[in-house]
């Protein structure tokens, strides 16, 4: 049984092989046929504007899929351009902003060259401005030697300011532009005087200026440095500049003026100051006391010319009269 269905499954085969072959010398008769070749060459021809519709629809289906793929490319090389580019802006605003930080140190340095005292640089790290506050805080205290007193400068050498407040590795400093900030300051051509008081506005006030002093707009004011009675110091070292005259005051009626300065030192965009170690204001040392002129063995004359001045005793005050009924 399984024989006989073999040899059907052969003839099958062969078959079908002889008709292919038959049909294959047919069609190779047929196409030798000059009508036969004339009936393709018409529909080719008839067919040829579709095929090339159709060859051109599909380049231009390969151009729409390569300007989409461009498309996408450019995109994210344009994306990564753009991160590319943020981060040099990135890096170029850091650059600028070192090289304004070293510009600024760097003035500091060189106007510390010029001090007689002992200066330390420091930085800003913050501020506080309110509508009854001006103070600044630096990025060194006591453990570079400042203390409370200790004088302020800032760009140009002008007055910022004096030390508060003090820890380890910071201090407050008061700013000239706060309302309890008081410096006794002078003008640079008369040499009169006068109470420079703060403004949170910005603007200082210069008061009790003689009324017969000339006081010329754009004039310089700096620290007096006066020494008081009793060898009391001036808390400000002398010639500090302070700010310059924008408005004078006059009043006929009045023996003073008033005047409005500009500060120097721009106050409220200090980034670094300068410190003053060794300026001792205020009372003198125990050692610099003023003594008694008299001496000590009797003979009732006086002491020869001394470096230091001399106390002269206060008069004990009078009694009170008191009326009697």
């Amino acid at each position: 049984m399984s024989g006989l269905f073999a040899t059907r499954q052969a003839r099958r085969r062969v078959v079908a092989y002889t008709t292919l072959v038959a049909i294959t010398f047919v069609l190779m008769a047929f196409s030798r046929n000059p009508a036969v070749t004339e009936f393709q060459r018409g529909v080719g021809f008839a067919l040829r504007p579709a095929q090339e519709a159709l060859d051109d629809l599909g380049r231009q289906v390969e151009d729409v899929i390569g300007a989409i793929s461009e498309i996408d490319r450019l995109r994210l090389d344009n994306q990564s351009l753009r991160a590319e580019l943020d981060r040099l802006r990135a890096q170029n605003r850091t650059v600028d902003e070192l090289r304004r930080e070293n510009a600024v140190l760097s003035a500091i340095l060189q106007i510390r060259n010029g001090f007689e005292y002992e200066t330390i640089a420091a930085q800003v790290i913050a501020r506080e401005s309110s509508e009854f506050r001006r103070l600044v805080t630096i990025g060194k205290g006591t453990d570079e030697g400042i203390s409370i007193g200790d004088v302020v400068v800032g760009d140009g050498g002008a007055l910022a300011g004096r030390v508060v407040e003090v820890g380890a590795t910071f201090a407050k400093v008061l700013l000239i532009t706060d309302t309890a900030s008081t410096v006794i300051g002078q003008l640079a051509s008369s040499g009169a005087t006068g109470e420079v008081i703060g403004q949170l506005g910005g603007v200082l006030i210069m008061g009790k200026i003689d009324s017969a002093e000339q006081v010329v707009l754009g004039e310089e004011v700096v620290t007096a440095g006066i020494e008081l009675a009793g060898g009391i110091r001036s808390p400000y070292p002398r010639g500090l500049l302070i700010g310059r005259v924008v408005e004078v005051s006059r009043d006929a009626n009045e023996v003073v003026q008033v005047a409005f300065l500009e500060p120097a030192a721009s106050v409220d965009r200090l980034r670094f100051v300068l410190v003053i170690l060794d300026y001792e204001g205020g009372l003198p040392g125990i050692d610099e006391q003023p003594t008694d002129c008299t001496p000590t063995d009797g003979s009732g004359g006086t002491l020869p010319d001394v470096d230091r001045p001399c106390a002269t005793p206060a008069a004990a005050p009078l009694p009170t009269p008191t009326t009697r009924p």
